[in-house]
């Protein structure tokens, strides 16, 4: 199956890509009417012309009348000058008082590589502070954890999408891409018409769980069970791939003794899945080629490492790692959710995917940057960490690209904590919850206004390419980086005639590291279609399947990790008797700064609505469309209900898109997993605290 872009026929127009998930479908932008048409891209082989409705809508952002056209300073119209100024002078000011760590940036998995390039360097050259990081903390930091302590390497599809197909059994845990990226469901499509089969595990019967052969309704955060209890049975039944653990990977035996005790009678107590379901799952993996591709539901927990590694140990047990057609993956979120962690926006991270905390890594940035190694910062905050220290240690905060008012688990702390600061500036095209806290709003370009890379959930880097004029009044991010370098003292580390010099010097930082770009160019994904990394020269074909001799550990081997279930950081008990879970819409996208703009997505969800069994409403009195207020120890959301047996009894199920009132994040834990540290956005204890009768839609 070619990889490579076909040579097709299309209509003419500008080919760039979609401003959303990670899936980054292609497509093809049409000015030459009277309005911008959008299609998908035919000859882009990920989604092969397909694009759900978020990306068809998406022109309608580029226009919009309440898109930001001036800076704003205290809510006020501003000049650039002026509110570039204030920017810089409020940092100074900050800094010579309280110290360089005492400022912070905020970036953003929706940003460029350039952008997060560019950002990461900004952080640590321009302030000279260890606090960066970024809103995709949030999204797959437990699964890049899990591969890297696994596999000596993290990338979330180490495969091209199209190996779906190829599977024999695929099993999908904790995800809903029919609703969070449905181009994909074409290749689930192409996987059952050849005879494959499907699980899923999953708390609700999501679309994607109703089109599987078997669903496994498992109790919220008893993942790492189900894996443990998967894999008793594979060595139970005999089932195990003897010459691939032998030859192939180390630290069996450890993960054999803990696993016996995770007997099917003890799994189905801890997970609600029967022991015939248990059994018929393993039976059936182990019937390859298998595919396991983990999403949120077990990466988001306060154990998510540990059991995203569960479910490596289970694949590597049975061989399945490294064939076409199976291994291990993770279906990334944002869209640049995979690039935009490997290029230095996150706090313990240079570019390439070098830490910053290893010399020989930090000396090697140094050079590029042309800066003294011993004038980087060391490693600063994670996400959530960063964010709840506002006020406190960290004074001053830039946010790129990222609205946290919403994002972010425990969202009324997080809200007090950004009024709490001496200053707060954020770059955005709309105002958004964060933004209307803001001391200065600077007004940026969007997707189809800009050039840059983004690197999908495959691990290929594609071209973002410009098929409009911005707007009068807005500028990159790269001009305000620039501009803001500038202003304090450094603007020459930070002079780009365009983005791809940008990457050019991108490129360089990364030579020899695991993340290696540097012999990926703009021509090359031009010609190419994309080039899967890592690419340690130009005349490298790139890397589309990895793991078919060698993983990226000093042996070459797989690492298998013992895990052991353990509580969440919140259980229901008697006070709050009920799981809470989060997750997506499909007309919507993450905190819906853009869809909550978009006429057709919010006409057809305006409002969030909390999921919960007819079972559960009948116990409370509640029917459908009435208000139900739900409540957390953190705080109280009151929703529209909505009745549905594909549902667990013990569960509500809300989304995040929306903030104040209906901000499911208000109820969420921020109890963090030792490792990625991921907050537990996907079980929270709550209770049901009122109930009132249906309003309408508009009120509710």
């Amino acid at each position: 199956m070619s990889l490579a872009l076909p040579q097709l026929d299309s209509p003419p127009g500008t080919r760039t890509h979609c401003p959303y998930c990670a899936f980054q479908c292609g497509t093809v932008l049409d000015t030459t009417g009277d309005a911008l048409q959008i299609r998908g891209d035919e000859t882009f082989p990920v989604n092969a012309g397909q694009l759900c409705v978020k990306g068809w809508t998406a022109g309608e952002l580029l226009n919009h009348p309440n898109r930001l056209l001036t800076p704003l300073v205290r809510g006020k119209p501003a000049s650039w000058d002026a509110a570039l100024a204030e920017i810089a002078d409020a940092f100074r000011r900050i800094q010579q008082e309280h110290g360089r760590d005492a400022v912070g940036l905020f970036g953003s998995g929706a940003l460029t590589n350039e952008k997060a390039y560019l950002l990461g360097k900004f952080a640590r050259v321009a302030l000279k502070t260890p606090h960066v990081d970024y809103n995709g903390r949030y999204c797959m930091s437990s699964a890049a954890a899990a591969g890297n302590r696994a596999f000596g390497i993290d990338r979330g599809l180490p495969f091209p999408v199209s190996d779906i197909a190829l599977s024999r059994t695929l099993f999908v845990v904790g995800s809903n891409p029919f609703d969070t990226l449905p181009p994909i469901a074409q290749w689930f499509e192409k996987q059952k018409a050849s005879g494959g089969r499907q699980i899923v595990a999953d708390p609700r019967r999501t679309p994607t769980a109703r089109a599987a052969d078997l669903h496994l309704q498992l109790t919220p955060g008893s993942d790492l069970a189900l894996a443990n209890g998967l894999l008793f049975v594979v060595i139970e039944e005999r089932l195990l791939d003897a010459t691939f653990i032998r030859e192939r990977t180390t630290g069996f035996d450890a993960v054999r003794r803990a696993v016996l005790q995770y007997y099917p009678a003890r799994v189905e107590q801890l997970t609600g899945v029967p022991e015939s379901q248990l059994r018929l799952a393993a039976r059936w993996l182990a019937d390859g080629p298998s595919m396991i591709l983990t999403g949120r539901g077990p990466e988001q927990q306060s154990k998510g490492v540990d059991t995203v590694l569960a479910f490596i140990n289970l694949a590597l047990a049975l061989g399945q790692v490294g064939k076409v057609g199976a291994g291990y993956g993770c279906l990334t979120g944002q869209g640049n959710g995979q690039g935009g962690r490997e290029h230095g926006q996150k706090a313990d991270q240079l570019p390439g995917y070098r830490l910053i905390e290893v010399d020989a890594d930090r000396e090697h940035v140094a050079r590029v940057w042309g800066v003294e190694p011993a004038s980087l910062p060391r490693k600063g905050r994670s996400a959530y960490e960063l964010l709840d220290s506002l006020g406190t240690s960290i004074r001053g905060l830039l946010v790129m690209g990222s609205n946290v008012a919403v994002a972010s688990p425990h969202a009324g702390r997080i809200i007090d904590r950004l009024k709490s600061l001496d200053f707060l500036a954020v770059c955005d095209a709309f105002v958004n919850e964060t933004a209307e806290l803001a001391d200065v709003v600077l007004p940026v370009t969007q997707w189809a206004e800009e050039d840059g890379t983004m690197t999908n959930l495959e691990g290929r880097v594609i071209r973002r390419r410009q098929a409009v004029e911005p707007p009068p009044g807005v500028k990159s991010d790269i001009d305000v980086l620039h501009e803001l370098a500038e202003r304090l003292g450094c603007g020459e580390k930070f002079t780009f005639a365009s983005s791809e010099a940008v990457f050019d010097e991108l490129r360089r930082a990364t030579a020899g590291a695991v993340a290696d770009y540097s012999g990926i160019t703009y021509d090359r994904i031009d010609r190419e279609g994309g080039v899967f990394w890592p690419c340690p020269s130009e005349g490298h074909r790139g890397t589309p399947r990895l793991f078919a001799e060698r993983f990226h550990n000093a042996d070459g081997r797989a690492k298998f990790h013992a895990v052991e279930h353990r509580a969440a950081g919140e259980e229901p008990d008697a006070e709050f008797p009920l799981y809470f879970t989060t997750g997506r819409y499909q007309e919507h996208y993450n905190s819906g700064a853009q869809t909550r703009q978009v006429t057709r997505l919010i006409g057809a969800k305006p409002v969030p609505r909390v999921q919960m069994h007819p079972e559960l409403a009948s116990r409370f009195g509640v029917d459908a469309g009435w208000l139900m207020t739900v409540e957390s120890r953190r705080g109280r959301v009151e929703f529209s209900a909505e009745l549905s047996h594909g549902i667990r009894p013990d569960t509500l199920f809300a989304p995040f898109h929306w903030g104040g009132r209906h901000a499911a994040n208000l109820l969420t834990n921020p109890a963090l997993d030792p490792t990625s540290r991921m907050p537990e956005f996907k079980l929270a204890a709550v209770r049901i605290a009122g109930v009132r009768e249906r309003a309408t839609e508009a009120g509710a």
